[in-house]
């Protein structure tokens, strides 16, 4: 399992209109500790950032999975219910993931999640949906030469 670092880089970015801005915008890694997300967003940013940069600030999240699009240029936080029984008491138990999905917008967000979960035994209900303001996401890359 993923685990996944929210790392907000602060940086000067060219807008269309050819005016520079201070952004600070958030982007996810897949890394194994904070040293190694913060070594992995600078890698992944140096071809994008010309002049100073630094990282705001970095974050454990609590996604459980990620849902790609490959067109999508948003990305949704999906909170999703697990409905299990208890067969002691009898009684249903929630255990809540979030889940993030790539989508155009809050419907395909909506078909993206549950194409997904297609084949999935367990019941399950969606708690909300939110668009988020991650840029973008670095998965590990497993097949890279050592």
């Amino acid at each position: 399992m993923a685990l996944w670092f929210e790392c907000k880089v602060r940086y000067d970015k060219m807008m269309e209109n050819g005016m520079v801005k201070k952004v600070n915008e958030p982007y996810l890694v897949d890394a194994l500790t904070f040293t190694e997300a913060e070594a992995r967003i600078l890698e992944e940013m140096k071809p994008f950032i010309s002049g100073e940069y630094s990282i705001a600030s970095e974050k454990k999240t609590r996604i459980s999975e990620i849902f790609f699009n490959e067109g999508g240029d948003r990305w949704y936080l999906v909170k999703v219910a697990f409905v299990t029984l208890d067969e002691k008491s009898g009684t249903e138990k929630k255990s809540v993931s979030q889940i993030l999905v790539q989508a155009f917008d809050f419907d395909s967000a909506v078909a993206n999640f549950k194409k997904g979960m297609e084949g999935t035994l367990a019941d399950f209900e969606i708690q909300s949906v939110s668009e988020t303001l991650i840029m973008d996401v670095y998965t590990a890359n497993l097949n890279a030469p050592e």
